[in-house]
């Protein structure tokens, strides 16, 4: 097995050795145009049926690299105070894909009249494949990897709370409560589990300044954190010119640089693309860089006015 490959193995395969424990979910610089995807109490927040789109090439020419599709959709029902939402989510790191399906419910109220406060749950399921024969191993027979593991189902819940008002965000979830276990293998004297899905929390926030009459500046973080890995942050600070373009500039703990730029091409279609380099964990050593495509459009609901521009 090519040196490449070895170290794509040690990322990509949380089911590679016993007991491993890391980050398994999937990464975005554009997170905070995919706060469905890891908080459902977001769900109805834009006041709007709003489907986004987001497509990231995570490290370019590195063999076995994450590649990752997710498409979302939430809207606000006729109950002002509740909103629903749909996430698909497909995640491939090399010899092993993760499908996902999850449906969203969230409940919002008034805590004044500037600010708001929402709890949401979701259900949904994974569907998990690893073509573990595939690879050209050093050890052979090593047990781990003798059989596939074709069209696993784990079922999962989750929980977030997320407070908003009109120039600023912060909100906590957990999009997995269960653990459940990828596979086992029977050692004689009785199974011993390989991997399992690790539980994971996020911190969301972001605020809005404005600087000039066109000008405005928006920070916004996004936190992650699981037992047994490092603590890893997203911060990123973004300015938006003229209401409609955005140029930004992000820094990943331990992990990556980049950049953002973004256009609202109409008050409901928004476009925007990002480029990040890997400076951690010698990847940058093997690849171009990662790239993420974002596009997301705002249906109005009841010939509704949509509040432009929406900066959340």
């Amino acid at each position: 097995m090519n040196t490449l490959y070895k170290i794509s193995i040690g990322f990509v395969l949380t089911i590679g050795s016993l007991n491993i424990q890391a980050q398994q979910a999937p990464m975005y610089t554009h997170y905070m145009n995919n706060t469905l995807v890891v908080n459902p109490a977001y769900a109805g927040s834009r006041d709007a049926l709003t489907v986004t789109a987001i497509n990231r090439m995570q490290w370019v020419d590195f063999e076995g690299a994450p590649v990752t599709q997710s498409l979302t959709m939430h809207s606000p029902l006729s109950n002002e105070h509740m909103g629903i939402g749909l996430s698909v989510l497909n995640d491939k790191i090399g010899p092993t894909n993760t499908t996902s399906l999850v449906f969203d419910y969230a409940y919002r109220f008034n805590l004044n009249e500037k600010s708001k406060m929402a709890f949401g749950l979701s259900v949904g399921a994974n569907l998990f494949q690893a073509n573990l024969s595939a690879l050209e191993l050093d050890v052979q027979n090593d047990p781990v990897f003798l059989n596939n593991i074709n069209n696993h189902v784990t079922p999962n819940i989750g929980f977030g709370a997320y407070y908003s008002r009109e120039r600023f965000y912060a909100g906590f979830s957990i999009p997995n409560l269960l653990e459940t276990s990828y596979s086992e293998i029977d050692q004689g004297n009785g199974t011993s589990l390989i991997g399992k899905e690790q539980r994971h929390y996020f911190f969301i926030a972001g605020a809005l300044f404005h600087v000039t009459e066109n000008l405005d500046f928006k920070p916004t973080s996004y936190v992650k954190m699981t037992v047994g890995a490092p603590v890893e942050a997203d911060l990123t600070a973004s300015f938006i010119i003229q209401k409609r373009f955005l140029l930004g500039a992000m820094f990943r703990t331990g992990d990556a640089v980049g950049g953002l730029i973004g256009f609202d091409i109409t008050d409901q279609l928004h476009l925007g693309y990002s480029y990040d380099w890997s400076f951690g964990l010698q990847t940058f050593r093997y690849n171009k860089g990662s790239h993420e495509l974002v596009l997301r459009y705002d249906f109005l609901l009841n010939n509704k006015q949509i509040h432009s521009p929406r900066y959340f």
